[in-house]
């Protein structure tokens, strides 16, 4: 995807969207400016349509956890399609920031930079929530924890998009791992990208659904050690290896997954040893 054609309706809080905002505003800081400009808009207008639900009489028949849920994804679409047509806001911030109406190129940077400072922070509590958990599965596998971190964040989205069991709670299955016909716990069904013969399809899948994290990764570590396939996974202490041998040994059916998650893992790296 081209610089000029980054989905505005990642928020850059995500991180691969926030490395291309990053990048987009050194290369073309007035596209950068407006990308975040629609950013801001649809995040203004999401706000707005949850304080209106919230004025809103809640109680009745059709009121429950499930519907609240459907409510709020149903908001945040219509505050994206509203923020495509654009309502006007965007526009001004674009007008007021913008260099030729007397304001310096510096105002970019520090956008990037507050926008930066955020994915970073979202990132750095991330690691710092599953470090002792890795840890504990890195002494009974032999993986180094930071390469287990990695995959968590990978699998997660930096634990943005967590599995949810049907009544909008967390199911804590940081690592995608399927349930499948051996598993006798709980399962949480949703809908997943799947890759067959390098074409990617949506399907609903069933994964393992846990009551913490701590049982979450107390069973990544079992699920690794346990499957003979994964044999050389648990040798590995490298960051490319370890990912290229999980793709190997058929962990997730994306093509670029060694690569994917040979990045995160990099990022982690770099923030523990900062």
């Amino acid at each position: 995807m081209s610089l000029s054609g980054m989905d505005v309706g990642g928020l850059a809080i995500d991180g691969q969207n926030l490395d291309k905002l990053k990048l987009q505003a050194r290369q073309a800081p007035d596209q950068a400016l407006k990308t975040v400009a629609r950013q801001f808009e649809t995040v203004f207008l999401n706000m707005m349509l949850k304080s209106m639900r919230e004025a809103t009489p809640q109680d009745g028949v059709f009121d429950s956890e499930q519907t609240r849920m459907f409510t709020g994804m149903l908001d945040q679409q219509l505050a994206q399609s509203m923020a495509d047509r654009g309502v006007g806001l965007a526009d001004v911030m674009v007008k007021q920031l913008s260099p030729e109406y007397g304001v310096l190129s510096t105002e970019h940077a520090r956008l990037s930079t507050q926008y930066s400072a955020l994915g970073s922070d979202v990132q750095q509590a991330f690691i710092d929530k599953m470090r002792p958990h890795a840890e504990q599965a890195g002494r009974s596998t032999g993986i180094p924890a930071h390469l287990i971190v990695g995959q968590a964040a990978l699998e997660s989205g930096w634990g943005k998009r967590e599995i949810k069991n049907a009544d909008g709670s967390n199911s804590f299955n940081l690592f995608g791992i399927k349930a499948n016909k051996g598993w006798a716990g709980k399962v949480a069904e949703v809908t997943t990208t799947e890759y067959h013969n390098g074409v990617a399809s949506k399907q609903v899948e069933r994964f393992r659904a846990y009551g913490s994290y701590t049982e979450a990764f107390r069973d990544y570590a079992r699920f690794l050690s346990d499957d003979p396939r994964y044999a050389g996974v648990l040798e590995q202490g490298d960051a490319k290896a370890f990912a290229q041998a999980l793709q190997k040994a058929g962990y997730a059916t994306d093509p670029r997954y060694a690569d994917k998650l040979a990045g995160v893992i990099g990022s982690v790296r770099v923030r523990e040893q900062g």
